[in-house]
């Protein structure tokens, strides 16, 4: 061997010590065979799997999560023979089962024609930054969810029924299916806060929010707290005589919480007012006239005596 030859031989271990000896898994795949020609010894302490068990390319198919498999391939495979450099996030299947989150960063040697001669890459671990990444994202819907919430009585606020009524009326405006709203009011609440404090005034709000919550059909129904005393109720797919009807249980659900209400005289207890507005959308109504409309009937309600329901008029 000469010593141009030996030089060479020892760079070469050199290098192989180096990429054997760091986190990052190196891997070589002949683009003519799909066969590995290389892969890091470091395979087996991260999948364990041994190096010799990766044969060809179906081996780093199979050894991947079922939901990750076929894009992950057919992506790498279709960047790979237009000769561009890649990188792919999947889960990668370990020999006891488990899966562990890899990058792969893939460099495409080329033919003087362009064509791919080879694959040259890096798989990286990158569990621990998924599982940070999971974490920051149920702290980001933890924290949208709260923002969407009343803080005072756990309903949802102004800014989620704003949101959701869009959507709702476009919903309906295309199925050409009703859509109702409830809006109601606590009767006689700045006297019910002068004579007990503002304090019993929130936790009279959270009961009443409590005993109104019971109301909701399903998921598609939304109870919010509107902003002070008023509560609103909305109800897609919803005939009027069915909204009238789930207005008079709101108020009949807070009369059977018997909350006592002596700013306004002994014996007396808290009650509601509500005004119901029921559409079927078409092109050209809009969204706040509608809702304009059943607070108009709310107030038409405490004109004539509280404690009621309205559905027509205003």
């Amino acid at each position: 061997m000469s010593l141009d030859d030996a030089i060479l031989t020892e760079d070469l271990g050199v290098y192989k010590t180096l990429l054997e000896s760091t986190r990052a898994i190196p891997w070589k795949i002949e683009w003519a065979s799909l066969r590995f020609a290389y892969i890091g010894p470091q395979i087996e302490e991260l999948l364990g799997w041994a190096p010799q068990s990766w044969q060809t390319v179906q081996d780093w198919a199979d050894r991947m999560h079922p939901e990750d498999r076929e894009w992950v391939f057919n992506f790498c495979v279709a960047q790979s023979q237009a000769g561009i450099d890649h990188e792919a996030d999947y889960r990668a299947l370990r020999k006891d089962g488990e899966f562990v989150w890899i990058r792969d960063v893939v460099h495409v040697v080329r033919n003087e024609d362009g064509t791919p001669n080879a694959l040259i890459g890096f798989m990286f671990d990158i569990s621990e930054r998924k599982r940070t990444e999971e974490k920051l994202l149920d702290m980001q819907r933890e924290l949208e969810e709260l923002s969407f919430k009343d803080g005072l009585t756990g309903v949802a606020n102004r800014r989620r029924f704003d949101m959701v009524v869009e959507a709702r009326w476009r919903d309906t405006r295309q199925a050409h299916q009703p859509l109702s709203v409830v809006v109601l009011d606590i009767d006689f609440f700045k006297q019910y806060n002068d004579h007990y404090g503002h304090l019993e005034g929130d936790e009279c709000l959270k009961r009443v929010a409590q005993a109104l919550a019971g109301i909701v059909r399903g998921p598609d129904d939304l109870l919010c707290r509107f902003g002070g005393e008023e509560f609103v109720l909305l109800l897609p797919n919803t005939d009027e005589a069915t909204a009238m009807a789930m207005a008079w249980r709101c108020l009949d659900r807070l009369d059977k919480a018997l909350i006592p209400h002596a700013g306004v005289g002994p014996d007396k207890r808290l009650t509601l007012s509500a005004g119901v507005n029921t559409i079927i959308p078409k092109e050209g109504d809009e969204v706040l006239p509608f809702i304009a409309r059943a607070d108009r009937r709310l107030y038409l309600a405490k004109e004539r005596g509280r404690h009621r329901v309205v559905a027509d008029g205003a």
